[in-house]
């Protein structure tokens, strides 16, 4: 989960690094730090804290040079520290090194180098690999080799940088396993090295992704790849085609409330070029999906992890209504480990926004071993879940930078609708009025975000009222359920309030003892085949004392009679209600979380992307 920016060439590397760390510090914010080749000497600056801390620091105490690294952490080994924070440097002060990850074995590797006695500065398991690549120095290998013979003794995921004052004319960049990306950005006479693309896409949009046990040695005019072995192998550029505009705040308060605001693009353009007005027809060409293979599948299993499992969960609905084809949906982390009966004809779907999720990426790895058809839903282009796949849908929001994904939530939606309708289609489960019909019917989904985004001042007044609650109850039923677990997710991510979901018939085998004057309940009661059932537990909670936040459709009375606030959606077919719901919600949890004074970008304990398990 950590962040990690390197740069090799004529320019000053410490404000690129300092820059690029500014992108990824919602990957951890624990710590930061950064190492500079000064005047043929490892200078080094890191604090504990956020950013801003090392900045001070940096401006107090400058450095430069043309070749540099630096990190900013999300604890696992050693506790946030001046000296737990990266880089972490080589005894003899020669080696410097950055990482993101979890050394599996370095219990048993500190403790062969303590046999020697090798001092260590630092808590953290990931001080081992930078003592063992000086181990090798030692004994006469060159940097490349030494960091191989090290990368080979490691167990568990990686992603490791890495430079020499020995050798200041190159960055050695590995990747082990499904610890997130390793990404090199290619210049004019300058590389760029990060974990993840907004780091480094100011600079270049000219990529090169590392696969799993692949090392690369980056100079400033060439980039050359190798497997562990020390093979050479050949590698891809690719071109990203987000907008470094795209990563910045502009005009609003928080990246979330942009990221929210965005939503109205981000589904035209995730539904772009996919459906066919004139035909009637999806076409998703990445998926790989033909009628032969569409007729074949037996059996599809969603995996993914937080907010994208709640996607998951609209996703099996939509599958077997509209495909008419089983789904099993599964948080990847047990996936991974229940040794799941994948048959011939199975297609496990991963859903990831950063596509380097490590749990979602070893639920990948078991299917595959298990003769499973993949696919991705992802919006890193280029990423591991994407390259793994045999077939994927992009996700096409551009980035996303608050911690608290909103519109990489609403875009899988559109996603695995037009997934349910491009299997239905080849199947043939649905009349061609019928696909007609459900594909007009997605044309309007820009315009309803929009009606809703109109609304933000209601619900901001809203947010007043509730903002100092210590307890919520969320209730949905069928397709909204999911919707439930997704903004009590929302609330507890950002404004650490004590939110439950529960699929609303529940309520009454046990949650109702919760409920009284300070448990708010939040009702997600549109007009869908559920309402009438939806209303009858509203009324249970009204009964117990509870007050109740309900979230309806314009125009229903029964809701403005009944609830003790109402916030307004538009009329929406009821299998694209999702999208609607799910944007007061968001829209809730951020005001309140900003009403409380919290870092609603940077929410305590949390990262972007989890790439440790």
């Amino acid at each position: 989960m950590c962040g990690i920016v390197g740069y090799i060439g004529e320019k000053d590397a410490t404000p690129i690094i300092l820059n690029g760390l500014k992108k990824l510090e919602y990957r951890g914010y624990d710590s930061a730090g950064l190492a500079v080749i000064e005047n043929g000497s490892i200078a080094l600056r890191r604090d504990a804290g956020k950013l801003e801390k090392l900045i001070t620091l940096v401006n107090n105490k400058p450095v430069s040079g043309n070749l540099g690294i630096g990190h900013t952490r999300w604890a696992t080994h050693g506790v946030p520290s001046a000296n737990n924070a990266h880089p972490h440097i080589s005894g003899n002060g020669k080696v410097v090194l950055v990482h993101n990850g979890i050394v599996e074995n370095f219990l048993e590797l500190k403790q062969e180098l303590m046999a020697e006695n090798v001092q260590f500065q630092s808590d953290t398991d990931s001080e081992t690999i930078v003592l063992l690549v000086e181990r090798f120095l030692s004994s006469g290998k060159g940097l490349i080799d030494a960091a191989r013979s090290t990368f080979e003794l490691l167990r568990g995921a990686h992603g490791i940088v890495l430079i020499s004052s020995d050798e200041p004319d190159k960055i050695v960049a590995a990747r082990i396993g499904n610890a997130g990306g390793v990404v090199i950005g290619l210049g004019e006479d300058e590389a760029f090295v990060a974990s993840d693309i907004p780091a480094i896409l100011e600079h270049t949009r000219r990529m090169i992704f590392l696969e799993s046990h692949q090392y690369a040695v980056v100079t400033r005019k060439w980039v050359k790849v190798y497997d562990f072995n020390g093979n050479e192998v050949h590698y891809q550029v690719h071109t990203v085609a987000w907008d470094s505009v795209a990563a910045e705040k502009g005009e609003y308060r928080h990246f979330m409330q942009k990221e929210i605001h965005e939503q109205v693009r981000s589904l035209t353009e995730t539904m772009a070029g996919r459906i066919n007005l004139a035909t009637g027809q999806v076409e998703i060409p990445q998926l790989n999906l033909t009628k032969d293979l569409a007729n074949s599948i037996k059996k599809i299993f969603i995996t993914a992890c937080g907010t994208a499992a709640h996607a998951g969960m609209v996703g099996k609905l939509l599958i077997e209504r509209l495909a008419q084809i089983p789904v099993e949906t599964e948080i990847a982390s047990e996936f991974r480990y229940r040794d799941p009966i994948i048959e011939r004809g199975s297609v496990v779907i991963s859903i990831s926004q950063s596509g380097e999720t490590a749990d979602t990426l070893a639920a990948m790895e078991v299917a595959r071993r298990k003769g499973a058809t993949l696919w991705s839903v992802v919006n890193a282009i280029g990423s591991q879940a994407m390259r793994l796949a045999d077939g994927y849908i992009s996700m096409q929001v551009g980035p996303e930078i608050g911690v608290a994904s909103t519109k990489a939530f609403t875009a899988p939606l559109v996603d695995l609708y037009m997934l349910s309708l491009q299997l239905a289609q080849l199947r043939g489960t649905l009349s061609h009025v019928d696909l007609n019909q459900h594909i007009n019917d997605l044309r309007l989904v820009p315009d309803l975000v929009s009606r809703c985004l109109s609304r933000e001042y209601e619900i901001e007044k809203i947010a007043l009222k509730y903002r100092d609650v210590r307890d919520m109850l969320y209730l949905g039923r069928g397709i909204n359920m999911p919707i439930a677990y997704e903004g009590a997710l929302k609330m507890k991510e950002i404004s650490y309030i004590h939110a439950e979901a529960y699929p609303a018939g529940e309520m009454k085998h046990g949650p109702i003892a919760l409920i009284d004057k300070d448990m708010p309940v939040v009702a997600i009661a549109p007009r869908d085949p559920w309402y009438e059932k939806m209303v009858s537990q509203i009324e249970q909670a009204k009964s117990r004392g509870g007050s109740v936040l309900m979230v309806a459709t314009e125009g229903d009375e029964r809701a403005a009679e009944l609830a003790d606030d109402v916030i307004w959606i538009p009329e929406v077919p009821w299998m694209l209600s999702p999208i609607i719901t799910v944007i007061p919600l968001q829209m809730l949890a951020y005001h309140i979380a900003s009403l409380r004074g919290l870092d609603v970008d940077q929410p305590r304990n949390l990262a972007k992307s989890v790439t440790v398990e």
